[in-house]
């Protein structure tokens, strides 16, 4: 058992982690500025959990952390992960995703840091050809996958050059209860229950012929959980995630369901996008052959179950944008 800093503990995938590493005995240290998650995520009365707010950007609240608790792992999940509204916050974006990181490897490396797990994303992959493996050489298209694949770079020349052990995982369209459904700019299955929740019709980007393959959040949380102590995950990338596709105009379909709702669909202007998303998961198999893969129907009932009991919310909105050319006009209003 190991003492574990969260980072990003009280967003969507951090609580679900947080509570896996508490399951196996862990002591955990929770970190989140609350920007996009809530402390309502995590248990509120744990012997083993440790919650405060603060940011990665705090170079002197992180140090004072690593000198007080003496981490032997690192979870770093903060991000913020919305991939096409990075276009329009790359100051952000950069100083966020990746200046934040680079301060959790430094400390990693000074503290001698066992294993440092990283939840990357598959929008590293940019526009290769799906389904995207762990051997594609990544082109990401977007602010947001060059910050992550950057972290990515830094971690492999950290161990290289310090030996720190390291594990990235690549998820991608991950869904389930404590997401953050009040967010605008990601994540659309939160999106359309909190739309339906409101009494809004349905928003799409595009024709909704575009497909994705959505990830029951559930179905990965174990290797995230367990890569820390398995020393032949270190050094590696995995995907993590869904195999089988659907489209957006399936996915509302299937939300609309579990509402047991009817609401019209309104299609917006097309976003420059990928048309198809998958990732090749036989990497992750090979290490873990009986990961469940929860079918959209099921993922989607359990998430709309936790939803109706926490209710909708006030959709957020990101408070400084730096590029207004292109911003899509509902984001304006």
């Amino acid at each position: 058992m190991g003492r574990i800093l969260v980072t990003g503990a009280a967003g969507f995938i951090g609580s679900h982690l947080c509570r896996a590493l508490l399951d196996r005995g862990h002591v955990v240290v929770a970190l989140d500025d609350l920007s996009g998650g809530f402390r309502a995520n995590l248990p509120e009365d744990h012997d083993r959990l440790v919650f405060l707010k603060g940011s990665i950007l705090d170079e002197e609240l992180l140090s004072a952390l690593f000198r007080k608790h003496s981490f032997d792992y690192v979870c770093h999940l903060a991000a913020y992960a919305a991939e096409v509204l990075s276009h329009f916050i790359k100051r952000f974006n950069y100083r966020n995703n990746l200046m934040g990181s680079i301060n959790l490897i430094n400390l990693s490396i000074i503290h001698r840091i066992k294993c440092f797990m990283y939840t990357s994303s598959a929008a590293v992959y940019g526009m290769v050809e799906t389904p995207a493996s762990e051997s594609d050489v990544p082109v990401p298209n977007d602010p947001y996958g060059i910050a992550k694949l950057s972290v990515e770079h830094e971690l492999r020349v950290s161990s290289d050059h310090f030996g720190l052990p390291f594990v990235i995982f690549r998820p991608h369209n991950v869904y389930g209860e404590y997401q953050h459904i009040g967010d605008r700019y990601r994540n659309v299955i939160g999106i359309f229950m909190n739309q339906i929740m409101r009494g809004e019709s349905l928003s799409i980007f595009g024709d909704g012929s575009q497909t994705r393959a959505f990830s029951y959040i559930g179905d990965l949380i174990d290797p995230l959980a367990e890569c820390l102590e398995r020393k032949e995950m270190h050094g590696e990338i995995f995907n993590v995630g869904a195999d089988h596709q659907h489209s957006l105009k399936v996915l509302a379909q299937v939300v609309l369901r579990a509402f047991d709702a009817h609401r019209e669909i309104r299609f917006l202007p097309a976003r420059k996008e990928s048309p198809r998303a998958c990732c090749d998961h036989s990497k992750i198999k090979q290490l873990f052959p009986c990961l469940p893969q929860t079918a959209l129907e099921d993922g989607v009932r359990r998430m709309a179950e936790w939803a109706k009991r926490a209710g909708p919310r006030d959709p957020s909105r990101f408070g400084d944008i730096e590029i207004e050319r292109g911003l899509p006009e509902t984001w304006r209003e």
